[in-house]
């Protein structure tokens, strides 16, 4: 049996001399055809998204940019299924992991904008937004929980580790899965006090989300947020190759990865969207503060989700920041590389690939600021 590594050096070739499936066309919600890439500069772009593939092993690369809210650029790469030669297109879907973290932050802001819930609202208390619903008896440091803390990965545990509980009892449903979390995993520190990047916090973000709107996470979303954004091919991801989307790439493994052996639905608010990179750059438009469109979130909601939090200042609430200011969020699971950027020069990208190795999550935001100062009128 031919191995993945041995399969790639067999089909080098093909990796090397990649015909890309770019879209610049006039049908792509733009009207800033003068900002698009010239022919040589598509080029340059080609041969960087090729040294890239072929340093990172992966089948395929797809991206996504727009300029004050008018896609410049869309592109892909390779394959969606090597084993397949099926070549990939800016239309096929990938998991993006953590890049839903936004994504369910700008939920919870637009709950906050329309008066239904506030930051400082306690999520365990008895009188809490989840209350008690999940029969644990609730102890001093839990019932000190906010939403904030929440959307800040301050909750005082829970962090992505080895024991993180999004990767535990993957047979558990999502319900069964908090109360044994909240039973078996004590807080290690005070809320508010610590930074711990915590799946498990955007989780229960989740379930705030459908305890004050009624609605199953998915369909708030798709309702509230991706309507609005035109966004259309986004759903919650499956956990088995069987069950993939009919225009979703599949993933491969490296470093012993198996994309297929964990429970991507139940990750549905922290990390269970499968998309395009143009879906995310629709949706980052749609939050970037510049107004260039109609935006989800008030100015003001936008401003509050960006500010860095005291305990951390490169993170704000679902967002990495820093003080240009730049937003961005990347994701990574068995299988998977993802990123979306919203830069103060009014530019917002995201770029996907369908594997995952130790250095793809730099070697991703590298490649996307190579890929936007390779052409001479963007200044991103």
């Amino acid at each position: 049996m031919i191995s993945r590594r041995d399969w790639l050096l067999k089909t080098s070739p093909l990796l090397l001399n990649l015909v890309s499936n770019s879209v610049f066309s006039k049908n792509n919600n733009t009207n800033d055809e003068a900002l698009q890439p010239s022919q040589r500069e598509r080029q340059v772009i080609t041969k960087i998204a090729n040294d890239f593939i072929k340093k990172n092993n992966s089948p395929g690369f797809s991206i996504a940019f727009a300029y004050k809210g008018h896609f410049v650029l869309q592109d892909a790469f390779g394959h969606a299924d090597l084993k397949r030669s099926e070549k990939l297109t800016v239309d096929h879907t990938f998991r993006i992991a953590s890049v839903a973290k936004p994504i369910t932050s700008t939920a919870i802001f637009l709950l906050i904008q329309q008066g239904k819930l506030r930051l400082d609202d306690y999520v365990f208390k008895k009188d809490g937004v989840l209350g008690q619903a999940y029969g644990v008896n609730i102890s001093d440091n839990l019932a000190k929980i906010k939403i904030t803390h929440l959307l800040t990965h301050e909750a005082g545990g829970w962090a992505n580790d080895r024991n993180d509980p999004m990767f535990l009892n993957t047979e558990m449903s999502q319900h069964d899965l908090i109360e044994w979390t909240l039973k078996n995993q004590p807080l290690r520190h005070v809320p508010g006090t610590t930074y711990a990047y915590s799946n498990f916090g955007y989780c229960l973000l989740g379930r705030v989300i459908e305890k004050i709107s009624g609605l199953k996470y998915q369909d708030f979303i798709k309702t509230n947020i991706f309507n609005h954004c035109g966004i259309s091919s986004a759903v919650i991801g499956r956990n088995t190759m069987a069950q993939k989307g009919p225009k979703e790439v599949q993933y491969f493994g490296q470093n012993g990865d198996t994309p297929y052996l964990f429970n991507v639905s139940r990750m549905d608010s922290h990390g269970g969207w499968v998309c395009t990179p143009t879906d995310l750059v629709r949706f980052a438009n749609h939050v970037d503060g510049h107004n260039n469109k109609p935006s989800v979130l008030s100015l003001n909601m936008i401003q509050q989700m960006t500010k860095p939090s005291p305990v951390n200042r490169d993170y704000a609430s679902g967002w990495s920041v820093n003080s240009q200011p730049n937003w961005w969020h990347n994701g990574s699971l068995p299988g998977t590389t993802s990123i979306m950027v919203r830069t103060a020069s009014q530019f917002c990208w995201a770029g996907i690939l369908n594997t995952r190795n130790d250095q793809s999550s730099s070697d991703l935001d590298d490649v996307m600021w190579k890929i936007a100062k390779s052409v001479a009128k963007w200044r991103p």
